[in-house]
């Protein structure tokens, strides 16, 4: 396994999770300067330090931001990387009927209803409860211990803050945030920022989470 991108503190939770399914982490790869955060002793690599069989490995993006993992993610894809992993925490109970794309990681804890559909490289972090026929986009991110009930849409980059709950049939648009401890009970508008209890729109126009917007 191929760790792009360490230099979030989420990267110590991902390889814990790789350590749990039995996939040994061969490297991380610093895409950028700064701090790393894999483990003690763990191998440490550039972009350019990649070579063929390295870039034959899957490899997952352990960025909790969608903007940043989507940039990442570019980026393994310009250095060769091509065989991106899906990842379920072993603590996790997947149910049967269940689809989650490609580059996907679910951190240890998580609730998962069944018929649910999600699109390439979502990150559903540690003890989120997630209800049954949600349907997301791509690079969506969803927060530690967040509620989403039944029939609950989330577009592409969509993030949903720690705690925050969303009501059934409720959707959540493309690029838009919902802030942590939020109770949402009606639709939100693409890149829009909702907060409270009941959560009401405070910003529209807001590009995405940190300002980034997924195209």
């Amino acid at each position: 396994m191929i760790l792009y991108g360490v230099g979030s503190p989420i990267v110590v939770d991902v390889e814990e999770s790789l350590y749990r399914a039995g996939l040994p982490l061969i490297a991380g790869i610093a895409n950028h300067p700064g701090p790393s955060y894999l483990p003690e002793g763990a191998r440490l690599l550039s972009p350019s330090d990649l070579g063929e069989e390295e870039r034959d490995l899957p490899f997952l993006v352990p960025l909790f931001t969608p903007g940043h993992r989507y940039t990442a993610t570019a980026d393994a894809t310009r250095h060769g990387l091509h065989r991106p992993l899906t990842l379920i925490d072993p603590s996790v109970a997947a149910p049967r009927h269940l689809e989650l794309g490609a580059g996907s990681y679910v951190n240890a804890g998580c609730s998962l209803g069944s018929a649910s559909v999600f699109g390439a490289f979502a990150f559903i972090n540690r003890g989120a409860s997630l209800g049954h026929h949600v349907r997301a986009g791509d690079f969506i991110s969803v927060g530690p211990g967040a509620v989403l009930a039944g029939h609950v849409t989330l577009g592409t980059g969509a993030f949903v803050g720690a705690g925050a709950t969303i009501l059934p049939n409720v959707e959540i648009g493309a690029n838009a945030v919902v802030g942590a401890g939020s109770v949402v009970t009606k639709n939100v508008p693409p890149g829009c920022l909702a907060i409270g209890n009941p959560a009401r729109i405070v910003r529209r126009g807001i590009g995405g989470y940190r300002g980034i917007a997924i195209p």
